[in-house]
Formats: C-alpha cells, sequence, structure tokens
C-alpha cells in the first residue's frame, strides 16, 4: 500500500513511509545476515505498526473546529501565540512557536506562547490520539497564513512588486524576484546575513498594521470529509493521516531460569516531516521503552473473592508496580522517516504513540527466534517464559541448541 490509496475499508492513506522503516531498521541491526543465525538462546525479532493523526470522529462529536489557534502580532515584532493544547512534555508549545517563526519569518525567541488557559485561549480537545501536532499545527499555520498574506501585501505596495515576491524569513522582509535563487537567498538569511533590499520584519508588521490595523489573526482545523467510507461507522477510526513504524529487538533468553534480557531495540519511525528532530526522536526512544515495559515488566494483579477485597490491586502501592529504570532499558537506536505528508503541518504527521506498538511482538518474535517458544500472554516474566519453556521440553519442540530457529507465523500477523 503506497501514498494516496484507500484501504479495503475505505480509510484514506496519504502518505506511507513503512518500507523504508522497515529497511532502516534491517540495515542497521545486519537482519538478513543474523535472524535465526544466531546461538540457542539470543535471538532477533520484526515488527511493525500504523497508527492515526488524531481521529476524524472528535471526542465530542459536533460541527466545530478541531483545534484552534489565535496570534497577536506586536509592532515590536514579537509574536503572541494563545493556544488551548495541553503541553504534557510531547513538545506542543515549541511546535507551535516553531511554525509561527518559519511562517512569519520572525526569529524563534520573538515567539510567545500562552497556553492550556482556557479562559484567554480556543479551544483545542486535548492530547489524545497523537493529534495534537496535526491538528494544531495545522490550525497554527491557517492563522499564520492569514497574517503572513497582510504583510507581504503591504510590503509590496510600498515596494510597488506582487505580494507573491515579498519573503519573510530570519527576521527579514526582501523581494525575491522569480528567477532568483530562493534557496540560497534564505539560507544566507537564516545564517545573520541581511539580504539586499531588505528591511527588519518589525518595520514590514508596522507597514501592515498601517494598512490594515492592529494585527492579529484566528485559525483552526477539521479534518477534511473524504478520509472516510460512507457507511455507517465509516468514521469510526479513520485519521486524516497515518504513520508507520517497525522495530528490531534483539534478546538474550536464560533456558534454565526463564529471565529475557532485551539488548536492544532498533526503531524506525514514519513520522511524515520531523520539524523537530530531537523531539521526534526523543518520542521514539520513549514510546519504544514503554512497549519494552510493558512486554517484560507491567502486570495489573488484583485480589480475588478467595482473599477478599476482590477488584482492588494486589501491590500496595504504586512503588511495587514495576517499570523500567535507566538500568533496566535496552539501547535504543532510532531512525526517523520523513515521508513528507500533503495533509499535515509542512508534512509532518504524530510522533507520540505510534513508536511504541511494535516493541511488544518484535520482544516476542526476538524470544521464539531465541528458543522456539512462541509467547502470547503479557508480561513475559521469568515464570512465565520458563512454564513455556517446560512445556515445550515436555511436547519435545523446544528449539535445539545446535539448530536455528523453525520458520512461524509472525506474533501481530
Amino acid at each position: 500500500m503506497g501514498s494516496q490509496t484507500r484501504t479495503v475499508n475505505e480509510f484514506r492513506v496519504t502518505s506511507n513511509g513503512f518500507m523504508e522503516c522497515l529497511d532502516a531498521v534491517e540495515e542497521a541491526s545486519h537482519w538478513r545476515q543474523r535472524f535465526r543465525k544466531l546461538p540457542f538462546g539470543q535471538g532477533m525479532g520484526v515488527a511493525g505498526s500504523c497508527y492515526i493523526s488524531g481521529t476524524n470522529y472528535p471526542i465530542y462529536p459536533n460541527q466545530m473546529p478541531q483545534s484552534g489557534i489565535q496570534l497577536q502580532v506586536d509592532r515590536s515584532g514579537r509574536v503572541t501565540v494563545f493556544s488551548g493544547a495541553s503541553e504534557i512534555g510531547q513538545g506542543t508549545d515549541s511546535m507551535v512557536a516553531t511554525l509561527t517563526a518559519e511562517e512569519l519569518g520572525v526569529p524563534l525567541e520573538y515567539v510567545r506562547v500562552f497556553a492550556g488557559d482556557t479562559d484567554s485561549s480556543p479551544v483545542d480537545l486535548g492530547a489524545y490520539s497523537s493529534r495534537v501536532t496535526f491538528m494544531l499545527g495545522n490550525a497554527c499555520l491557517d492563522a499564520a497564513g492569514k497574517l503572513k498574506r497582510q504583510v507581504q501585501a503591504a510590503v509590496a505596495q510600498a515596494w510597488g512588486c506582487e505580494p507573491g515576491e515579498v519573503v519573510l524569513a530570519a527576521g527579514w522582509a526582501f523581494r525575491l524576484s522569480p528567477n532568483e535563487d530562493r534557496a540560497a537567498r534564505l539560507e544566507g538569511a537564516r545564517k545573520g546575513r541581511r539580504p539586499p533590499g531588505a528591511i527588519p520584519i518589525r518595520e514590514a508588521f508596522v507597514l501592515a498594521e498601517s494598512r490594515y490595523g492592529t494585527l492579529g489573526a484566528t485559525g483552526d482545523y477539521n479534518t477534511p470529509k473524504d478520509i472516510h467510507g460512507d457507511y455507517r461507522g465509516g468514521t469510526i477510526g479513520a485519521s486524516p493521516a497515518y504513520s508507520f513504524t517497525a522495530h528490531v529487538a534483539q534478546v538474550a533468553v536464560d533456558p534454565e531460569t526463564g529471565f529475557v534480557e532485551v539488548e536492544k531495540i532498533w526503531v524506525a519511525h514514519d513520522c511524515g516531516r520531523a520539524l523537530n528532530p530531537v523531539l521526534v526522536e526523543g518520542q521514539m526512544e520513549g514510546s519504544a521503552y514503554m512497549g519494552f515495559g510493558e512486554a517484560l515488566m507491567e502486570e495489573q494483579v488484583f485480589k480475588d473473592a478467595d482473599h477478599g477485597r476482590m477488584g482492588l490491586h494486589n501491590g500496595p502501592s504504586l512503588l511495587d508496580y514495576r517499570i523500567p529504570t535507566s538500568l533496566d532499558t535496552p539501547e535504543l537506536e532510532s531512525f526517523i522517516v520523513e515521508s513528507i505528508d500533503p495533509e499535515g503541518p509542512y508534512g509532518a504527521k504524530e510522533a507520540g504513540e505510534g513508536p511504541l506498538h511494535p516493541s511488544i511482538p518484535a520482544i516476542a518474535n526476538a524470544i521464539y527466534d531465541a528458543v522456539g517458544v512462541r509467547m502470547d500472554a503479557l508480561p513475559f516474566s521469568p515464570p512465565r517464559v520458563w512454564q513455556a519453556l517446560e512445556a515445550a521440553r515436555e511436547a519435545g519442540t523446544l528449539r535445539k541448541p545446535s539448530e536455528p530457529a523453525a520458520p512461524a507465523p509472525v506474533a501481530g500477523d
């Protein structure tokens, strides 16, 4: 399935970098040279997944926008962003600041973000379904684009040229004729070189305010109408864009104790365009870490009727709930794949939840490659793996130390 295609249930896929993700992790892990060729107790597994970039069907169903932004421009050249989005560590505030700075041509330090205050900000439906960068980002570009066109028109009027010839970048407004090298001029401006004939961006804003009055704009985003099937329930699960991920996991399994050590996970994720590569890699590694924790440690155990207080959590407190520490976490290696989605802000898609999903099946497949037992219940704890090994020994299906793992259906198929 490639870009600009329809799935069998009529979901619209506008970009797809899955094969590039698979190639990246296979090449980095030397998959072809090592899979089913490692010694007994060592194994490698691969898995892939896709995920949504927000849902077509909003959590509060109505016809109003799913995300909104308000921008205010000051004569000094500063820009204030009012956003209702929730910054929970995923980089939402820096995302809208970056998009605003890029679209209006102001330095990043000129942008102030006021977020999450429902008394002063437009509505955003929340940080769920990996929707914020895609939907809030598009709303931000909608607002910034309106202001940009006003500034370009005002400057063009003063210079006697077409608005499309006015470029706003790196704190300057300058004219670029159609036959000039746009990339070279922009690169020079971003490196601090004043373009010929340029004026500071604050002067451009003054020209715009003199023509249009106080500068401000709102922007919003709602999902397009053609992204889902027209059958009953066709809106459920549909998304304006889908991300794709591939993982390869390398494990070592102790056949005597059932202890599984995940030594390394290679992660490749198609995020459309990486607006902030450092944040994207952080999201990818954090997701893989969470998947690893679910696979090997995390477990909800509740009291039963025989022990009284049925339904209560068995642990005394969350201090007894096992999650990986820095000492437990395997080595993680991330690869960003950019498919440049035509629907996303500057081509971006999600990078929050999607990179998590392949971790568990990749680890399960690696365990099978290592010792020949298929784990189908979480977590892959030493007692559970040991019981599976004992059952395989009794059945005579345990992989012998001298033989490679036999082909088998891949977990997650």
